[in-house]
């Protein structure tokens, strides 16, 4: 057997241990609010940063969030080189419900809710079709927290939210937040003042991407730009 000089071993542990205590940033799991209160995933220093703008009522964002989500997070935000921030355009109340939902609790369960409300959609929207004159009337009647409570019963929200751990009474002081719905209002107000004009809707480093509603377009253009 072979001996490895002793000086030589020594540096070879050296070398090793460089890393030690060290471990790889989960980049996938590295969650932070902006001043605006979107959320970002991934690398805070990513050299390419993708926001999204999305509504919850969108059939094309919730298909987005089916194609995209693993291949964005494994090849792009997992590396590091791309982080993802979710901006909220609310269309009418239900969205403005599902929005405050998702945004319930830890900023660590953002992206977790969000896709639960994506994955659903085809589910829960169904009541915006079969909803009752009266339904429709509740959801846009009282204040802040009776519409949003009014909105959830009728869509079944409140079991969505059981499965991701939340009980009734912290769902419902959600539902009631009025600075998180103003600023879930600001956040639509300034993707609109930006241009974007429907949704989904992407921009590259600030740069709203004309033309782009899903991942095949999108896709090219992450590539180009790393």
């Amino acid at each position: 057997m072979k001996t490895i000089p002793r000086l030589l071993a020594m540096g070879t542990i050296a070398i090793l241990s460089l890393g030690a205590g060290r471990p790889t940033a989960n980049w996938n799991a590295t969650v932070a609010v902006t001043p605006s209160g979107s959320h970002v995933l991934g690398n805070p220093a990513a050299t390419l940063k993708l926001t999204e703008y999305v509504s919850y009522t969108c059939p094309h964002c919730a298909a987005f969030e089916r194609e995209a989500t693993s291949p964005l997070r494994l090849a792009y935000v997992g590396s590091g080189k791309v982080s993802v921030e979710v901006r909220h355009v609310l269309r009418d109340p239900v969205d403005l419900t599902v929005a405050m939902l998702t945004n319930c609790g830890p900023k660590d369960k953002f992206f977790m809710n969000h896709a639960v409300f994506m994955r659903s959609q085809n589910t829960w929207i169904r009541t915006l079709g079969t909803a009752t004159q009266a339904q429709r009337t509740r959801w846009t009647s009282g204040d802040l927290g009776a519409r949003n409570r009014a909105i959830a019963g009728d869509m079944q929200f409140y079991a969505i939210m059981g499965t991701r751990g939340y009980d009734r009474p912290t769902i419902d002081r959600c539902l009631a937040d009025k600075a998180m719905a103003e600023r879930l209002g600001a956040q639509a107000k300034a993707a609109v003042d930006l241009g974007v004009a429907s949704t989904p809707s992407f921009a590259i480093n600030g740069e709203l991407l004309l033309g782009t509603s899903d991942w095949f377009v999108l896709k090219p253009q992450i590539d180009a730009r790393l």
